[in-house]
């Protein structure tokens, strides 16, 4: 049984969450993660050895180093949500010195951020934790605000600067995603040829994913078919929002209405209603949990340490590689912050918390 600090978080989830049994999906079929995860399924990969090493390094820091699973704080919000509506909770955030040390000191494997972030501590930081440049963003100054991928920066300017990693989102489904897919394809061919991990937050975009009052944008059936694009694309972790509903082909096929293809099944046999089948369906389609699935942590509320253990458990129970948080832990005190992070590390490395 889980401890009972998680057990508490979860309140009256507890017991759906911790003791599900997936029939969906059986765990059986999975690729699962391991502290042997690089020698068992990627060594049999094409990413070359300097890759491998990346992918090591992303797994083997932090207080989940070498578990096989990871813990990562994102701090791209500057740009993608304004930096003065992200850090005005803590205006420390303001500052690229104070995100990377909330990384290091909440134990996390690995920091995200951008080519301004990342660029101004290099140097200082680079051979302490991994570091993660996120090459594309959507900015809100455009007038109307659009909603596009551009690039910020270069996969050469990650290289010099030591990262380990670099990262990039394409709006799937949206007008402009043709362009972010044979982007995204080129900068992560070229990332892995420089020996640098991949890894993709494959978000969904598109005004026709809300039908009827509701918003498919985090359907398991429209997110899965994401990450198998992703992994398609040579994402070593994906990225998603956590499912938290099905049937978006199915809403998109109503009526006169066509769009892409679906089957039945994968609503009657691949998944149910339940979080942690909603969740597996996404790792399922990360070909098997052999690509990680990492879920996002969402905005800042009132119950964040009890979402985001939520969270953690969904994704480690469903097959997920773990969790990437950041407006839950930089919209805070540091030691709010800290104390979020290891609350959720804290789900990964309880062996009580099994896959489901």
């Amino acid at each position: 049984m889980a401890n009972d600090r998680t057990a508490q978080l979860l309140g009256a989830e507890a017991d759906s969450l911790l003791n599900h049994s997936c029939t969906t999906i059986p765990a059986a079929r999975l690729t699962q993660t391991g502290p042997d995860l690089i020698n068992r399924v990627w060594m049999q990969s094409d990413r070359n050895v300097r890759t491998l090493r990346s992918i090591q390094a992303l797994y083997g820091n932090g207080r989940l180093a070498n578990t096989g699973y990871v813990s990562i704080l994102p701090v791209d919000q500057g740009i993608e949500h304004s930096a003065g509506a992200s850090f005005a909770p803590n205006p420390d955030y303001f500052d690229p010195q104070n995100i990377i040390e909330l990384a290091h000191e909440g134990g996390c494997n690995a920091v995200a951020s951008t080519l301004g972030v990342l660029g101004m501590v290099a140097r200082k930081w680079a051979h302490k934790i991994p570091l993660m440049l996120k090459i594309n963003h959507n900015e809100l100054l455009t007038v109307p605000n659009t909603f596009e991928q551009i690039l910020f920066a270069q996969i050469e300017q990650a290289y010099e600067m030591g990262c380990t990693a670099v990262g990039a989102t394409i709006y799937f489904g949206s007008a402009d995603s043709n362009r972010q897919i044979v982007e995204v394809a080129q900068a992560f061919a070229h990332a892995h040829e420089l020996g640098m991990a991949t890894v993709l937050w494959a978000y969904l975009r598109n005004p026709a994913f809300k039908n009827d009052g509701v918003d498919y944008h985090s359907s398991a059936d429209l997110t899965g078919q994401a990450n198998h694009l992703a992994a398609t694309l040579h994402a070593d972790i994906v990225k998603q929002k956590m499912a938290t509903n099905n049937g978006g082909y199915r809403a998109l096929n109503m009526g006169d209405s066509a769009y892409g293809k679906f089957d039945e099944r994968i609503y009657t046999e691949l998944s149910s209603d339940h979080p942690i089948d909603l969740v597996r369906y996404q790792v399922a389609n990360c070909f098997m949990g052999r690509v990680g699935l990492i879920n996002s942590g969402g905005g800042s509320g009132t119950n964040d340490l009890s979402q985001a253990v939520r969270t953690a458990v969904i994704n480690k129970r469903a097959g997920g590689v773990g969790l990437i948080s950041g407006r839950k832990a930089f919209q805070k005190t540091r030691a709010e912050g800290i104390e979020l992070l290891n609350a959720i590390q804290d789900v990964y490395l309880d062996q009580d918390i099994t896959l489901a």
